[in-house]
């Protein structure tokens, strides 16, 4: 099923219900941090985040349906209908013993001691929705003017308490073409190693954001620079300055060619950014020259890194499954015009075939430009769906059975070779198919 995307302006709409009934029950509240920021970008923001100087139970008291999702930070959701809205109390933190949590938090009335403890300079502005009053106590307006991230305060001290924000700078970054500010690029070069000490999930979800945004490579240029992609993606970081045969890769360097197919990547689901990431990984442990550079057993090779990374990454079973799939066998439309009938049919009708196609016309694009095999198996795809059903097999396991074969590996082989000669046209019915049975047995194969 195709999630659906909130509505901006129900979400507006129950958002300013819960700060409306805070400001009547004689708190203070305000819209806060992204969608405060993107209102100021000329975005349309699709949550709206509430701090308020009420704390969690005074709200709990205030609205009949509240999930208390972080309540000793001060983090409550109110239910509006089905709409979550999310509620955070003003605070102000103590020190972070261990990179992601405060030892302590003290809630406050003050707006700007909540900002103060912010991540970034433009997410950590206020607005009134009643008055339409911007409260900016740390610079966000004109960091957002200048198009620029900047940390709040020192930049070591805002990464050290949650070491997650050296991504976040990037994503945030790249997702809205800002530059990062030199203080803060110079703090996240310094501290790229603790990176490390973040969880495989945590920093998964930055870097699909960072894939699934309007400019993925950019992003990923930024990782390379700022030596984060070195300390989680080293695999990655590795195909920079590898060089491709000009022929087939006019583009340059393995990662080049990497930028080039994520840009051009259609659509940029979870499965495919990953896959389009990691494609030619394979290559720089594969890397010979001989009459030219080659990289043989690239595709296998990378596929085993690709499972490594996935499972790194913490991506769910089914996802790495199809990450790995795509990688083994991004090489495979090399040889569909030499296909046999049944073998190309197979792979077109995959489960995964779309996905497939997706990859490769990215790969040519971001390569020779070459799409003569894509349209080849667009074409052919087209015409195996328009085909009526595929008929019932006209030789079952129980026929071979019959014939004092044992179910095994072999056996499901042979069903499939005799599915693959029927669709081929070698043989027409099941007397075809027990003769051409009964000839394997005896040592023969097919005519």
């Amino acid at each position: 099923m195709k999630r659906m995307l909130p509505d901006p302006v129900l979400a507006h709409e129950r958002s300013l219900s819960v700060l409306r009934r805070l400001r009547e029950a004689g708190f203070v509240a305000y819209f806060a941090g992204g969608a405060v920021r993107d209102r100021l970008l000329g975005r349309e923001p699709t949550d709206f985040d509430v701090a308020t100087s009420a704390r969690p139970d005074e709200v709990r008291r205030l609205f009949p349906r509240v999930i208390p999702v972080g309540e000793p930070f001060g983090v409550v959701l109110v239910m509006v209908d089905v709409t979550p809205v999310q509620v955070a109390t003003f605070r102000r933190e103590a020190v972070y013993l261990d990179g992601r949590h405060p030892s302590q938090v003290v809630f406050g009335t003050s707006a700007e001691e909540d900002a103060r403890r912010r991540d970034f300079t433009v997410n950590g502005l206020f607005l009134d929705p009643l008055s339409e009053e911007i409260l900016d106590y740390v610079g966000g307006r004109a960091d957002l003017e200048a198009a620029t991230i900047r940390a709040i305060g020192d930049p070591v001290e805002r990464f050290r308490e949650d070491r997650l924000r050296l991504l976040r700078a990037i994503r945030f970054a790249s997702v809205l073409g800002f530059s990062v500010e030199p203080g803060t690029a110079a703090a996240i070069r310094d501290l790229a190693p603790e990176l490390a000490s973040v969880s495989g999930e945590r920093v998964r979800d930055e870097l699909l954001r960072i894939l699934a945004g309007p400019a993925p490579g950019r992003g990923l240029r930024m990782l390379l620079e700022t030596g984060l992609l070195r300390v989680f993606l080293p695999e990655v970081a590795d195909t920079a300055g590898v060089p491709q045969p000009p022929e087939f890769h006019p583009e340059g360097d393995v990662f080049t060619h990497t930028i080039l197919v994520l840009e051009v990547l259609e659509p940029r689901t979870p499965v495919l950014s990953m896959a389009a990431l990691l494609h030619d990984v394979g290559k720089p442990p594969t890397m010979a020259v001989r009459e030219r550079i080659r990289f043989d057993g690239h595709a296998a090779r990378g596929a085993e890194m690709a499972e490594e990374i996935c499972r790194r990454l913490r991506l769910s079973r089914r996802q790495t499954e199809e990450v790995v799939a795509l990688v083994r066998d991004h090489l495979r439309f090399m040889e569909v015009e030499r296909m046999r009938e049944a073998r190309l049919r197979r792979f077109l009708l995959d489960p995964l075939a779309e996905q497939h196609l997706a990859l490769h016309r990215a790969d040519c694009l971001g390569s020779h430009r070459d799409l003569g095999h894509y349209e080849f198996c667009v074409r052919r795809r087209a015409e195996f769906l328009a085909e009526p059903a595929k008929p019932p097999r006209i030789l079952t396991g129980r026929d071979l059975i019959t014939l004092g074969l044992v179910p095994g590996p072999a056996f499901a082989g042979l069903l499939s070779e005799v599915d693959d000669l029927r669709l081929e046209g070698r043989l027409r019915d099941r007397a075809d198919a027990l003769a051409y049975v009964r000839k394997r047995l005896a040592g023969g194969g097919a005519e």
